[in-house]
């Protein structure tokens, strides 16, 4: 027996705790705080799952109570608390939490608010569709290691056979020691037709993969601003994402009371608690560090989420938000830490290496499958083997049988005379009498030649990696179409952000701007061209006290400038503008640029490229007239820049594009036209805050109601024409001048129309009164504006109601000065012209070789 002193050993204490340490860092890190690369599962959460399916509670299943599962979970694999297995287990069930929930629960679940779930003796559970179909399918199958549990009375599996890559669907998150995790979740038909991607091309990059993963899916919807976040992730393992909030700007209409606008956020960003993002607004608020606020109220219900900030009269609604963005959780970052266990080691994955450990573990299963598959079918065919000789000598296998002092015997004699092994001979002796008959032994037969083919296409299958690819490949495609949903979360882009404009398709569209300030996006091939004298299509949802403000066509790789009344310019790229359906109201403008509601909107231009030879013509509501470079406004900041200075009382009311080398036409409400040059002498540039100089006089109550550009290559002609104002010429001698030049195309309110010969407009000095345009057929009618055409181009004409027509501009026909024209549109009654724009040429018709005239090379 040996003393307490001999069963003392020294130990160096620095190495004793050190050792003591590792060990529990590496028990936690293990087997508590990171998920396993395979099935994106940490222990809690595959013993919760496994626990389920062994009680039977699979989707078709009745729900059985949460307290049933937790002592199953606690009694069997888990040696830790109630709470601990629970709370797990109602984070599996919050669709709040997870993008693709895996269990489906029954009673209270707790809420976005943070708001506790029910006790276990009161919710029930059972497992979702997707859990059995994509973790738990084949785990019968020797698919994967089973290994004992806590105290060796059971198995559990060491990882669950999963054909998704669930650890990017679902994300995780855990802080082990030393080291923490946070994966944030997908969209399941991404990661899908990226895991497919990989395996089709082996040595894709991590930036082709995001042509098919482009970022996050947070199940509670949002907006991830910006993509640099999401591309330092996917290719380092570490990133920081920049989540925003869903918010709009609506006016909200009380009963007896006057209108308010108010910003009405609809999602959060991931992980955030309403109850306490609306707390942390009023105290904010009641601080004074964010002002303009009246009220807040939640107006969330089982339809939706519904935060309702009202505004102050005297706020600016995109101010008021944009504070918000910065103070509040409305806008919060997602610090991407991509860390995971394979094979037992804690490994900072990138995008691809996630897929190829998927990719890796889907391949092991399946073989394993595959081998249990084939074991199983040979050890079963070897039993119909040894029937099938027991039937070809059945009298002698029945004279054995009977003869024999014993079962032993019989076995043994069977054995020994037939050739038999033991478990043939057992099967023999196992059989029924019924099986003697002929119709059984050819089912016999038959099953074995099944049997056969069977076991050649297994061994084919384990021989041939391209099979294991296709199976791959054909298993997860039916997991996305059973399961896969539409993206929740959209990528914006963030302020800064360079994007890669490639990407995006440069089709032709029609942008439109409505009084009230709602603007949309939608394709020009939306209208199809029209004979003259039709009424057309609607093209937008227009209130009874809203109507077409601008109108303008252009492509999607174009930039739009927006002009104010106050001589400000805004910027934004067309793609970026809210495409919406042709019955859409569309989105309002004030949620884009940070314009005052007081601010109008009165000049939209596209611009192709920012060049030096170009010029901005700015026009006012006085008539001042001015010429700046295109290039001053390459840069505008996100709150605007000056474009013009104005005299107290007028507006800015059109702009244009020009070159030195055009001319410019200006048009009135009277019907008058003047024509004259943008060259430096008439028209010298001027800097951005300038007023410029003087354009056409008027008479009486005459204004200005429209202005374009004559290309240079016709001004030469028009310089050498001269005409008399009284216009008296033929028609013929009209429409052969008219094959020379353009036409000076003009419209009027009531849908009456014309082209005439550019050429009848002679050039003028600046600040003359002009000629005569156009005669009306009525005193009520008006010009509604003018435009430079040519023989191939289309136009489309819109009205107050938003009524499109798009017709070739052929169809209207040529007249002089002096006509009245020729009914262009039909309008209901009380409807009338608003805006005319034309639609980009084609290609072709531009003569760059290609056949969309938005996507020919720069």
């Amino acid at each position: 027996m040996t003393s307490s002193q001999e069963r003392i050993i020294p130990t160096d204490l620095s190495n004793e705790m050190s050792r003591s340490y590792l060990e529990y860092a590496m028990s936690v890190i293990v087997g508590r705080a990171l998920p396993d690369a395979r099935d994106g599962l940490k222990p809690v959460h595959r013993r919760i799952l496994y626990a389920m399916y062994e009680l039977g509670l699979t989707p078709e299943r009745p729900f059985r109570k949460c307290a049933r599962v937790v002592g199953e979970v606690l009694g069997k694999y888990h040696p830790h608390g109630d709470t601990a297995v629970y709370d797990a287990l109602v984070r599996m069930a919050q669709d709040f939490s997870m993008r693709n929930p895996l269990i489906n629960g029954h009673g209270n679940f707790g809420s976005i608010d943070n708001d506790p779930p029910a006790a276990m003796r009161y919710t029930e559970c059972r497992l979702q569709a997707l859990a059995t179909n994509a973790l738990l399918r084949d785990i019968e199958a020797e698919t994967v290691d089973f290994a004992d549990n806590f105290d060796g009375s059971q198995e559990e599996p060491i990882v669950l056979p999963a054909r998704v890559p669930q650890l990017l669907l679902n994300g995780s998150s855990g802080i082990a020691v030393g080291m923490a995790t946070n994966i944030p979740p997908h969209n399941l038909g991404e990661l899908i037709d990226g895991a497919i991607a990989l395996i089709e091309n082996p040595e894709i990059s991590d930036l082709e993969l995001m042509k098919y993963i482009p970022g996050p899916d947070f199940p509670t919807g949002g907006q991830i601003l910006g993509r640099s976040g999401i591309r330092e992730a996917y290719t380092t393992g570490r990133g920081s994402i920049t989540m925003r909030g869903v918010a709009d700007i609506e006016t909200i209409r009380f009963r007896g009371r006057p209108e308010k606008e108010a910003i009405v956020v609809t999602q959060l960003p991931y992980q955030t608690n309403k109850a306490a993002l609306i707390e942390k607004i009023a105290d904010l608020v009641n601080d004074k560090r964010i002002e303009g606020i009246s009220d807040i109220r939640d107006e969330s219900d089982r339809s939706g989420m519904r935060i309702v900030i009202e505004m102050k009269r005297d706020a600016y609604p995109r101010v008021v938000l944009n504070n918000l963005y910065k103070q509040t959780p409305i806008q919060s970052n997602f610090g991407a830490n991509m860390l995971a266990l394979v094979g037992k080691e804690p490994q900072l994955l990138n995008i691809k290496r996630f897929l190829q450990v998927f990719r890796d573990f889907r391949i092991e299963t399946i073989t394993r499958r595959t081998q249990y598959q084939l074991r199983k079918a040979e050890e079963k065919d070897h039993l119909l083997q040894g029937l099938l000789i027991a039937l070809g000598r059945i009298d002698e296998v029945i004279n054995l049988i009977r003869h024999a002092a014993d079962t032993a015997t019989a076995k043994t004699e069977l054995m020994e005379s037939l050739g038999l092994s033991a478990l043939q001979a057992d099967a023999i002796l196992q059989m029924q009498l019924r099986r003697l008959t002929a119709l059984e032994a050819e089912k016999i037969e038959a099953e074995h030649q099944d049997l056969q083919r069977q076991i050649i296409d297994l061994r084919d299958i384990l021989a041939n990696r391209e099979r294991i690819n296709a199976i791959i490949v054909e298993e997860i495609t039916d997991i996305k179409e059973l399961h896969a949903t539409p993206r929740r979360t959209e990528i914006i882009q963030g302020e800064g952000e360079l994007l890669d404009i490639d990407l995006i398709a440069n089709e032709q569209v029609v942008i439109l701007l409505t009084e009230q300030g709602y603007i949309k996006r939608m394709p020009v091939s939306t209208f199809e061209a029209q004979s003259r004298a039709t009424r057309g299509k609607a093209a937008a949802k227009i209130k009874e006290d809203d109507g077409i403000e601008h109108f303008i066509t252009c492509c999607d790789h174009d930039t739009v400038l927006f002009f104010s009344d106050r001589g400000v310019v805004y910027s934004i790229p067309a793609y970026q503008l809210p495409a919406a359906s042709r019955t859409a109201r569309g989105t309002p403008l004030l949620q884009m640029l940070p314009i005052s509601q007081e601010e109008k909107i009165t000049s939209v231009l596209a611009v192709v490229e920012f060049t030096e030879d170009d010029y901005l013509i700015m026009l006012t509501q006085n008539g001042n007239v001015k010429k700046t470079a295109l290039s001053a406004f390459s840069n505008i900041r996100s709150n605007g820049l000056i474009a013009i200075s104005l005299e107290e009382g007028d507006q800015l009311r059109w702009v244009r594009l020009a070159k030195v080398e055009d001319s410019i036409l200006i048009g009135s409400r009277n019907g008058m036209a003047i024509h004259f040059k943008a060259d430096h002498k008439q028209l010298r540039p001027l800097g951005r805050s300038t007023k410029g100089v003087k354009s056409m006089k008027l008479k009486g109550d005459d204004e200005l109601i429209s202005m374009d550009i004559l290309p240079s290559q016709v001004v030469a002609i028009i310089d050498s024409v001269t005409e008399n104002d009284e216009d008296d010429e033929s028609e013929e001698v009209i429409t052969e001048e008219a094959n020379l030049t353009p036409w000076l195309l003009t419209i009027t309110n009531n849908g009456y129309g014309k082209r005439v010969p550019v050429s009848k407009f002679r050039l003028q000095n600046r600040a003359g009164m002009g000629v005569r345009a156009i005669k009306f057929k009525s005193q009520e009618d008006r010009l509604a504006a003018i435009h430079v055409v040519n023989p191939e181009e289309e136009l489309m004409i819109v009205t107050n109601r938003g009524i499109i027509i798009r017709q070739a501009v052929e169809a209207i026909s040529m007249q002089s000065r002096s006509a009245t024209g020729v009914r262009v549109q039909k309008l209901d009654k009380e409807d009338a012209i608003a805006a005319v724009a034309l639609v980009p040429l084609s290609a072709e018709e531009e003569e760059v070789g290609d056949e969309e005239g938005c996507n020919e090379e720069e």
